[in-house]
Order: structure tokens, then C-alpha cells, then sequence
């Protein structure tokens, strides 16, 4: 028994985990000196193409901005840095059929009979890109992408996404650049 306490701790664990996990990468021009980065914009032709409402739009940029400004970024009209981002969502459907027996049980035969039933479980699973582009020459310099599951609920839509754009920014600078 003792030997399935850290077993079953690790997989409690690792189901919880996997709940709120967000899955992150990014890529980089390894040419491009991210030391001159010092003010970003948001690139709203990029942004309006997002297939989001406007909505989580503001809340994804509302995310970016305070995640921008915490790297010592400041916000300006005359940008070094471009921001964009770029959505996807998958939603998943699963259907459980569950049959059961037992006394007590009301169904097709009796108290003592068995029962049917299906659950049914709907999760959506997006991606948020957000690409930081060189404002001057106008080409992408990084790239970080998120994968996790959404929030359906409006009071913890914004907690997700900060949670989402959080992670994502924690891959910039890129690592070859925060060791320098």
C-alpha cells in the first residue's frame, strides 16, 4: 500500500495538471538583435483577421499589453516592435454510454432492473499565436503559440487568457537571448 501512496499522488497530480495545462513553442529569427526592441504597437490589420469575437480579442490584448509592459516595454505610436495574433479552436465532443444494474435501480425492469444512459462532454481546445514583427523592415521576429483548453464561463475567460499569454511570454526574449 505504501507503495501506491507516491503512485497515486503523481497521477492526482498529473490529472490536475493536464486540466490547466497550456502547451507553448516559439521560433525566432536567430539574425535578429532583440536588444533594440524597446516599444511595441498592436498591428491591427493582423489582429481585425483573428477569427474571435471582439470580445476576447480585448481581452487577449488587454493579456499581451500587461505581459509586454511587466518585460519593460512601453507602449508607443512610433513602435519598434509590431504585436499580432493569430486564433484557432478545435472543439471535442465526447460521448460516454453508461449502462447500469443494482437494486434500487429504476429502469427498463423494475427496482431491480438496470438503467441507459449517455453523457455527453463538450471541451473547446484553442491556440493563440502571437507574432512580434519588426516594425521597421515589417517581418516576423518570434513567435510563440499556446495550446490549451478555453474557458466557457465569462468570469474565468480573462484568468485563462492571462494564464494562456502568460506562459506563451515567458518564451520571450528567446532563451539564447535572456542568457546575454
Amino acid at each position: 500500500m505504501k507503495k501506491l501512496k507516491p503512485f497515486l499522488l503523481l497521477a492526482v497530480v498529473a490529472v490536475l495538471s493536464a486540466c490547466s495545462s497550456v502547451r507553448v513553442a516559439s521560433d525566432y529569427d536567430q539574425s535578429a538583435d532583440f536588444t533594440n526592441y524597446k516599444t511595441f504597437a498592436f498591428f491591427k490589420p493582423g489582429i481585425d483577421k483573428a477569427e474571435i469575437s471582439d470580445l476576447d480579442k480585448k481581452r487577449i490584448l488587454r493579456a499581451i499589453e500587461t505581459e509586454m509592459m511587466a518585460k519593460g516595454f512601453v507602449k508607443s505610436d512610433n513602435p519598434s516592435m509590431l504585436v499580432s495574433i493569430f486564433t484557432t479552436a478545435e472543439e471535442r465532443v465526447d460521448v460516454y454510454n453508461n449502462f447500469g444494474w443494482g437494486w434500487g435501480a429504476w429502469g427498463p425492469w423494475g427496482p431491480w432492473g438496470g438503467g441507459f444512459g449517455n453523457t455527453v462532454s463538450r471541451t473547446t481546445e484553442g491556440t493563440l499565436y502571437i507574432d512580434l514583427i519588426d516594425a521597421t523592415k515589417k517581418e516576423l521576429v518570434w513567435q510563440g503559440q499556446g495550446t490549451g483548453y478555453l474557458a466557457r464561463n465569462v468570469e474565468r475567460k480573462q484568468e485563462r487568457i492571462n494564464e494562456i499569454v502568460g506562459e506563451i511570454m515567458q518564451e520571450y526574449p528567446p532563451k539564447q537571448m535572456a542568457s546575454n
